[in-house]
This record gives C-alpha cells, structure tokens and sequence, in this order.
C-alpha cells in the first residue's frame, strides 16, 4: 500500500474482529474497531466529511473559524482536520466529559467552553443552544452543527455502511448502533435499505436517554440523566432516523462500564463508554436468538479518554458504581483504603519535592506519613508552604522536618457526629483500628457517601 502523507488519510478503513471470548449465544458476534482511527473514534469520518462539504460549498473559507457543539468525539476529530487544514475551533462542550478528552482538545489547539450537563434543550446553558448563539455573535464563524448537517450521516452512508458490507461478505443480520447526532444510524440505515433490507437495526440506547421509548412507544419522555458519552439524547435527532427502529435496550451506566472492561480484559480491546453500551445490547440481543446470526457492532472510540473514570476503581465507587462490602463503621467513609493499597502516602525520609508532587498526581491535599506501615504524622499543603517560605531550596527537606505529628485519630466506631465535628475543628479525619491505620476521611468523601445512599 502507498505510504500515505496525511493523517487525514488514515480516517476509516478500519478493521473488523470477531468477538470470541464472551458469550454471544448462538450468534457470531463482529465488532469495527473505529477507535483505530487517528483521533480515536468513528466521528472522524463525521469531522472530515462536515468539512469538506462546506469547502466544497464556499461556507468555510481558509483561516476560518468553526463552533460545534459536541459530548467530546465529534470535537476531537474536529480538531483533527481543522489543525491539519488551519482553521480555528472553538468547541462548546457539557461538563461531564472526561478529562482525557478537554485535554486532548486542547492539545490540538481547540478552544474548549465547558457548560453545564444538567439542563436540557431550550435552556441557554445546554450545549447546542449555547454553541449556536455564540456563532451568532462572532463575525465569520460557521456552526458545522451536526445534528443537522447532512454532511453527517453521508460519512456513513459513503463510507462506513460499504466497509461494513465489504468486510462481512454482504452478509450481515443484525447491526445494534447508538445514537448521538443520529448520523451513523440515519447513514448505515440509509445504505442497508437499499442492498440489505432484512438486515434488522437494534439500538443501545442509555438508561435515561428517551430514545428507547421512542422506538418502543413513540413517546417522548421526560428524560434522565446518564454517565455514558457521546450516546444518548433528550431530544429525537432529525438525522436519526430512530423512529423507523422496532427495538431497543436500556442499559445501565453500570452495565455499560461493566461490559467495557469485560471487553479489555476478555478481548484486548481499549474502548470507551459507549462501546460499553452497544456490547450489552449486541450480547442481550444475541442471547435470545434462537437461530445463529451475523450480528455488528462498533467500538466507537478508545477507552483510554476514560481512564479516569470508568477504568478506575475509585471513580466507580464515588459514582455509587462499585461498591465494597458495608462496614458499618467509618471504614464505609473511606476512599483509599490502607489495607486495600489504595493509600497515597508519604515516608519520612522522603522530599518536600517528592510529597507536593505526589499531591499534584493525586489531586490531594494531604498525606499521611508512614514507617513501616505505621501512622507517624500527616503532611498537607500547609505545612509545605511553612517549610519552604519561598525558597526552592528547601524542597529538598525531609517531610519529617515538616510534617505535623500530634495527629488527631478517630477510632474507626467513631460515630458520624463525631466525624463532622473533627471537620468543623479543622483536622482532618484520620482513622484507626487500635493502632492500625486505616485511611483519611475528606469532606469530599462523606458528601459522596451520603449521595451514593440516595435510592437509583
């Protein structure tokens, strides 16, 4: 194959796999690795085609400035082409998208505006309206708006529908797809009516999102809220094409993330949250064939944009996702369990340097001091602060030399009386088992705790 000289040449032609390590039943279930394209997701093709079309229709002149609104992929590929093309971007983004993909935006030189993700279409916060209006007030921009640009779904339809095809030897009976802008299900639709029309369409769909009962009932609920990215939505995309479908899955946050790792760890495959989704649905749907069938589905983009979140153990838990066994006690309290090897800590012995730049990665603002596995001090920002007093240098201190070691503990049968009131002095809640340490508690930690009592 010629080598080629863009990485705009690298979007699609992405390969297939046969899923062999988890239990589709009678089926024979194929997922498309569209998290092998150069940004990472099936929305590249999305991004390349919206802005070739308004090339090719005078709307985006060179040196010119695109606003999107979009749950974090679309962005990404966006950002992809315009660094490669030289436009500027500027991205209205809800606040719940991973860290990994701002960062990554921002890498490529986007301008990220997060707002809010808990309000719904209408309102001058949600995503799309805001994205809008801001085009409206800078000179020269051109909203590419997705969930409208038929540029959308004919990356799908010129595209990823004849790979599919191609790959399958034209033999495909069942595809399960979610649905964000709608673009790849309107575009897959699209093309599988017209070489394929048996071919059945089964949507994943978030629990939350109102899009399953309008497959099911062509009712328009009131919609929930959902942890998943880039699938799901409050409103029926025009694009979408959802209301020709005959059947739909719920599936849960916990579900999806569940399954997502199950992928990684079964099938070495990285994918990210909404692949989650759309394998439960493929495996469910597979699960109750009674007859073998070809069934596709996508690895929409890669696991490594949530490695923070649905990847991490202590994410989950926060989110009320992954639970431990009930204690009963303060233990019930603590994020980073000791005897889990869980906590951040520092040794004696170890820099200033050493301890602030553990409380950077982290994310914390104390540590506990241990030797040999036992508590003797606790060290926070403070502390360090009081040590350096402005002079580099002196980062090269031992903690011990910093560290406060009259450190107030809690038994772990302290009561929750108890535990507010060692906040409300100051100090932070470090908690024991005799003279076994256990773990710090944060205010963070009790407010999470608490919400996670909420009944789903």
């Amino acid at each position: 194959m010629p080598i080629p000289d863009s990485v705009l040449d690298l979007i699609g032609h992405t390969p297939m796999l046969e899923l062999t390590q988890l239990d589709s039943g009678v089926c024979r279930l194929f997922l498309k690795l569209e998290n092998q394209n150069p940004a990472g997701s099936i929305k590249d093709r999305v991004a390349l085609s919206m802005i070739e079309q308004a090339e090719r229709q005078g709307i985006l002149a060179p040196g010119g400035t695109i606003i999107e609104a979009t749950a974090g992929n679309t962005g990404l590929g966006l950002a992809l082409v315009a660094a490669q093309k030289g436009y500027r971007l500027i991205l209205v983004v809800p606040d719940k998208m991973s860290r990994e993909k701002i960062f990554h935006l921002r890498a490529l030189g986007a301008k990220v505006l997060l707002t809010r993700s808990d309000v719904v279409k209408g309102h001058p916060d949600y995503y799309q309206d805001y994205a809008r209006r801001l085009a409206g007030e800078t000179p020269g921009a051109f909203y590419i708006d997705q969930f409208n640009n038929p540029a959308n779904p004919l990356a799908h339809y010129q595209g990823t529908a004849p790979e599919l095809w191609q790959q399958m030897d034209q033999d495909i009976d069942a595809i399960v797809v979610g649905v964000g802008s709608g673009g790849t299900l309107g575009g897959l639709k699209r093309f599988f009516d017209q070489v394929s029309p048996e071919t059945d369409f089964i949507l994943a769909d978030p629990a939350g999102s109102i899009l399953a009962d309008v497959v099911e009932r062509g009712a328009v609920p009131e919609a929930g809220s959902w942890l998943v990215e880039g699938i799901g939505e409050d409103f029926v995309p025009p694009l979408s094409q959802v209301e020709q479908l005959t059947q739909a899955y719920r599936v849960t946050d916990g579900e999806a993330f569940a399954a997502a790792r199950a992928l990684l760890q079964k099938e070495g495959i990285l994918a990210g949250s909404s692949t989650g989704t759309l394998l439960t649905a493929a495996l469910r749907y597979c699960r109750a064939q009674r007859t073998p069938k070809r069934v596709v589905t996508f690895a929409c983009d890669s696991g490594n944009k949530y490695l923070s979140k649905m990847f991490n153990d202590d994410w989950l838990r926060q989110q009320g996702l992954l639970a431990r066994p009930v204690s009963g006690d303060l233990r019930d309290f603590i994020a980073f369990r000791h005897d889990e090897d869980a906590t951040v800590f520092a040794l004696p012995d170890d820099t200033l340097a050493t301890a602030h730049a553990r409380m950077r990665l982290y994310d914390i603002s104390q540590l506990p001091v241990l030797e040999n596995g036992r508590l003797v001090g606790l060290i926070d920002e403070w502390d360090i602060l009081a040590q350096v007093r402005a002079d580099a240098r002196r980062f090269t201190l031992k903690v011990d030399a910093a560290m406060t070691r009259q450190v107030i503990t809690l038994p772990k049968e302290a009561d929750e009386a108890t535990l507010l009131r060692t906040f409300a002095q100051g100090h932070v809640a470090v908690v024991m088992d005799g003279d076994r340490f256990l773990g710090l508690i944060t205010r963070a930690d009790v407010l999470n705790t608490w919400r996670n009592r909420l009944p789903s």
